[in-house]
């Protein structure tokens, strides 16, 4: 395999985002003693409309990490805390207390940067 195609794989599915935490980490114990820490970020993105109007369009992704990661998060993250992730996307489906099938996407991280202190440090 060449290096130009180890790279394109590498890319297929990857997600860089920086944004704001829109809760406090949630973190759990699976039966096996991993811990796991589910979390959701905002994005923003300000652009102006064929009017010339300035719009700005917020966008929420759910988060999950893993491990030594869910435990960073749990002691360093809080709600407003700014930091860069970057993870792969992981579609999830499932049938609610209705019978309804609901669908998902979420990013599970594998590297996260703080770049802003924790608020109310």
């Amino acid at each position: 395999m060449d290096a130009k195609l180890k790279v394109m794989n590498a890319l297929k599915n990857k997600v860089q985002l920086i944004g704001k935490l829109g809760n406090a980490p949630e973190v759990k114990k699976t039966e096996g003693g991993k811990k796991l820490a589910i979390f959701s970020m905002a994005t923003n993105e300000i652009y102006r409309n064929a009017k010339g109007e300035k719009v700005e369009e917020t966008q929420w992704h759910r988060l999950i990490a893993w491990g030594k990661l869910a435990e960073f998060t749990e002691k360093y993250l809080a709600k407003g805390t700014e930091v860069a992730i970057e993870g792969k996307l992981v579609n999830n489906n499932y049938v609610d207390k209705d019978g309804n099938k609901r669908y998902g996407t979420e990013v599970v991280v594998n590297e996260l940067l703080l770049l802003g202190a924790k608020p109310n440090a």
